[in-house]
């Protein structure tokens, strides 16, 4: 597997964007909370993926640039968690709801525990279904 976030792996679309905040569940690893929605998406890849900063919480710009640069990278290397335990697609949002910046190990390894802990919810919730 090929550790990139090409332009295909990222949410863009408004519609799928407005129906996630209106449909999605959520699950919540401070500073991260991830919400997602089970649903078909343009990409090859099983998931599509969108990453926010607060501007209420980080008012100048280079500080939510370089915590969704984090954010982004954190995912890209921890990406094989969810495509190796995904069968249907999704789309998700990670939005980073703490109200200062963490260090980049400490983001690495919370990123891994929402990761971890969306699979769960996504098989427990499949079980549900059956």
């Amino acid at each position: 597997m090929k550790y990139t976030l090409g332009k295909q792996e990222r949410l863009k679309s408004r519609k799928l964007i407005s129906r996630l905040y209106t449909e999605g569940n959520s699950v919540k690893a401070f500073p991260f909370r991830m919400v997602y929605l089970q649903t078909e998406h343009t990409s090859d890849f099983p998931a599509q993926v969108g990453v926010s900063v607060s501007k209420r919480n980080f008012k100048r710009a280079p500080d939510r640039n370089r915590l969704k640069r984090l954010m982004r990278e954190t995912y890209r290397l921890q990406k094989e968690i969810v495509y190796d335990n995904l069968e249907k697609p999704h789309v998700f949002m990670i939005s980073y709801i703490g109200r200062e910046a963490k260090p980049y190990e400490e983001l690495f390894s919370k990123m891994n525990k929402l990761l971890n802990l969306f699979i769960e919810d996504v098989k427990k919730k499949s079980n549900e279904e059956f």
